[in-house]
């Protein structure tokens, strides 16, 4: 059993303290469930009609499970998208006569359509959320057969549509059976929870709890018990309501006890019952957190009356050799290591996550913007939109319980594929079902960087935030607070945030003069200095999370010779190892004592002196070499407070041993002098490292039009994207135009996210990145020509 450290909850296992049902087995007359874990036959293979059990082509799997799990990782961006199938054989539990029997998934990406014994018993369009299938009708008695089609194929009425990540399939989170009673609270309705809970503090100091409850076949003599416990299981408040179809109540917890983040994250334990005579037929369990919040655009974040500037991370919820089918101690892992950054806010992108992490984040006190996978371009099919309007009615319809939820996040970097009235009209819709669905909270959107200052779009949502990459995909560092603090003046009365800051570092890659497109972990921990230096300077940044925490898959990318995956994880993609950028992020961040001394892994040195870099929240650090006191420097003679520049540190024959000591905490490494630089420490781009960002200055020679005949031996704006990457000379050519054009620092593998676009399209669908441009069918036809001089192989 995953347990909270010692000091958090007084040891209580934590699974138990989350669950909101009982799981484990049946419990007289109300709910219960049982999880289909094992037992499945799973295959990629075409099959007629709906499969029995097994057979030919199928193999034993568990779930959760994905098809995905190695092939998209490991670059190509060719992983395989497509349909397959899961089956399973059952016996249903005995239970009363009219009960109904649930089919619960958690999560199956990206449709599901589910059959039992043969008949069909439900679709499900969305791959982040949990749904249900009533399948009562169709039991039989002894085995039955749970057959489920899965597909991650690419459709036009599915979000996402686009973006920078792997889009794994298959039924990767649990599986359960439920047992309901026939009059029970909602679980009909987008896969909620039939309860909602809220709360206010009155000027007495008490806490006021909404409770709304929606109960399915009602009799007269039902009643809605609610009953409201402290963490010592002492019950502090109550009320009884007649049942219906809609019951509202409303209990005060006098002298109320705040859920204060990640500072004092206290939950009471609210319980649900719905009795009839002396019989309880269901009940909902869950934790709720007392707060109230609000969104300075001067002054920043406050909690409970108090600021509290939001500095944390974005979070993706896959894992090397696993993919998305995580268990949970993955999360408990994953959330354990974020508050020991000292982070108070995560950002869980792109899509709704499991409810497991939702749980832990009340339980962690972290502040959590939550949302849907509306991002990079909007498809104009009118089922797409409608996929959108379901996917929030379901994040919210199922989270709204979380007490550490602020934010219903409706986009992410949509204008990518370009704007359009259609887009800023979904996009307002959007906002008003937010509101209209959970008036309590507030309503946010990630613009992509070039979004302009007075784009109408950052007038949409109740605050904002922007993904900005100065200093890493174009511009300079300080560019990020030129930035910031420029919009801060044209926009005064909007609550501005950092949706999305980082860069790639690879650990295998040192170097002495770290720079952008190096993939050294020095460049790195220097850019998330300087990030956390200027974040640290503005309050009034309503919030700020990291890209990423995690390294993560997305099979398209090739970046610093590492397939299938994006790098600016603070932490590797198997979670083994923490990156120097992590420890300037918890020197800023952590109230913990820490320190640690820098670039470690760039363990051979061929100098006879170096500079020793040292991360710390103490006020002074003092440095020993080869057990000699080297030198102590204090915080105050630091450019940044937080690191310390030990410079002309003398390296011996062999082996050096350094340590760093800060009050009571203590780091050590050691470095070899060796007679020769190590080669393997400096990324070679096979690229050639040279983008020419310029690339469109000399066109003076007459292009080929896209619509012109063309010679297909050769490449041109007709091939896809994918085909031209592989291709260096091509390649080179791509990279080169398309950087020109977009002022940034673009990858052939950046690109690749495009798979088998052809280049005309990729123009189509990041309009954003290539709008503006003058000349642009000229552009386009310079590029067509340049192409048609690089013979295919």
């Amino acid at each position: 059993m995953v347990r909270l450290p010692d000091g958090n909850d007084a040891g209580k296992p934590l699974k138990p303290l989350l669950s909101t049902e009982d799981r484990g087995g049946r419990s007289f007359l109300m709910r219960w469930f049982e999880t289909l874990e094992d037992g499945w036959f799973f295959t990629k293979d075409s099959v007629d009609g709906v499969p029995a059990c097994g057979g030919d082509g199928f193999v034993c799997v568990s779930v959760p499970h994905t098809w995905n799990r190695f092939d998209g990782q490991d670059g190509g961006g060719d992983y395989y998208r497509g349909a397959c199938w899961y089956v399973r054989e059952f016996i249903p539990q005995d239970c009363p006569d009219g009960y109904r029997v649930f089919v619960e998934f958690e999560g199956a990406a990206n449709v599901a359509e589910v059959f039992v014994n043969g008949a069909r018993v439900g679709e499900h369009v969305g791959g982040y959320s949990t749904f249900r299938c009533d399948v009562t009708d169709v039991l039989a008695q002894g085995k039955n057969v749970l057959a489920v089609r899965v597909s991650n194929e690419e459709r036009s009425d599915v979000y996402p549509q686009m973006a920078d990540f792997t889009f794994y399939g298959g039924l990767y989170r649990p599986v359960h059976l439920v047992y309901v009673h026939p009059t029970h609270f909602d679980v009909e309705t987008y896969g909620g929870r039939g309860v909602r809970v809220s709360s206010t503090i009155s000027e007495a100091g008490a806490g006021v709890v909404d409770v709304r409850a929606w109960v399915r076949n009602a009799e007269a003599v039902d009643q809605v018990v609610v009953e409201i416990f402290d963490d010592e299981e002492r019950l502090v408040g109550g009320l009884t309501r007649p049942a219906g179809d809609e019951v509202w109540g409303v209990v005060e917890i006098p002298d109320v006890r705040l859920w204060q983040g990640v500072d004092d994250p206290y939950l009471y334990r609210v319980l649900v019952s719905l009795v009839r005579h002396n019989e309880v037929m269901d009940t909902v369990e869950l934790y709720h957190g007392v707060r109230e919040f609000e969104f300075d655009p001067q002054k920043g974040f406050f909690l409970n009356g108090e600021l509290m500037p939001l500095r944390g991370v974005s979070r993706h919820q896959d894992r090397l050799g696993v993919g998305n089918a995580l268990s949970f101690d993955d999360h408990v892992e994953d959330f354990l290591m974020i508050r020991e950054l000292g982070a108070n806010t995560v950002r869980l992108a792109h899509y709704q996550q499991s409810q497991d992490v939702y749980d832990l984040c009340d339980r962690l006190g972290f502040i959590v913007w939550a949302e849907i996978p509306f991002i990079s371009k909007m498809n104009p099919d009118p089922a797409a939109h409608q996929d959108c309007i379901n996917q929030l009615h379901e994040l919210i319809y199922q989270n709204y319980n979380h007490s550490s939820i602020l934010m219903w996040g409706i986009s992410n970097e949509i204008l990518i594929g370009g704007g359009s009235e259609k887009l800023s009209e979904n996009l307002r819709e959007l906002h008003a079902l937010a509101k209209r669905l959970d008036p309590s909270r507030v309503t946010t959107m990630a613009q992509v960087s070039n979004t302009p200052k007075d784009s109408d779009h950052n007038q949409i949502t109740d605050i904002l935030s922007y993904n900005h990459y100065f200093g890493w995909y174009t511009g300079e560092l300080e560019d990020n607070e030129t930035w910031l603090d420029s919009f801060h003046a044209m926009h005064p009365t909007r609550s501005t945030g950092l949706s999305e800051y980082g860069c790639e570092g690879i650990i295998s890659y040192h170097s002495d003069e770290p720079k952008p497109g190096d993939y050294s972990e020095e460049y790195q921990a220097v850019y998330h200095e300087h990030m956390c230096k200027i974040i640290e300077e503005r309050d009034w940044l309503w919030g700020t999370h990291v890209w990423n925490m995690f390294d993560f898959g997305c099979d398209a990318r090739d970046e610093g010779g590492v397939k299938g995956r994006n790098n600016k994880g603070l932490v590797t993609f198997d979670r083994k190892i923490k990156k120097d950028a992590y420890f300037i992020c918890q020197a800023y961040w952590s109230d913990e004592p820490m320190v640690h001394i820098c670039s470690k892994r760039y363990a051979k040195r061929a100098t006879d002196e170096i500079t020793v870099k040292v991360y710390s929240n103490q006020s002074e650090v003092t440095l020993v070499v080869d057990n000699k006191e080297f030198a102590t420097i204090s915080e105050t003679d630091n450019a940044n407070r937080h690191v310390f520049i030990f410079e002309n540190v003398p390296l011996g024959q062999g082996f050096t041993q350094v340590s760093a000591f800060a009050g009571e905490v203590v780091d050590s490494t050691a470095w070899e002098k060796v007679a020769e630089p190590f080669e393997p420490y400096t990324y070679v781009d096979p690229e050639g490292g040279n983008i020419v960002m310029n690339w469109f200055d000399d066109t003076s020679q007459e292009g080929l039009p896209a619509d012109a005949p063309y010679n297909h031996n050769y490449y041109s704006v007709h091939d896809t994207v994918s085909e031209i990457i592989k291709n260096p000379d091509a390649s080179g050519i791509l990279t080169n135009a398309a950087s020109s054009m977009s002022g940034m620092r673009l990858k052939a593998s950046m690109l690749g996210i495009m798979g088998n676009k052809s280049i005309l399209e990729m123009f189509d669908e990041m309009k954003a990145m290539f709008e503006n441009i003058d000349d642009f069918d000229g552009k386009v036809s310079y590029l067509n020509m340049e192409l048609q001089k690089v013979k295919k192989d």
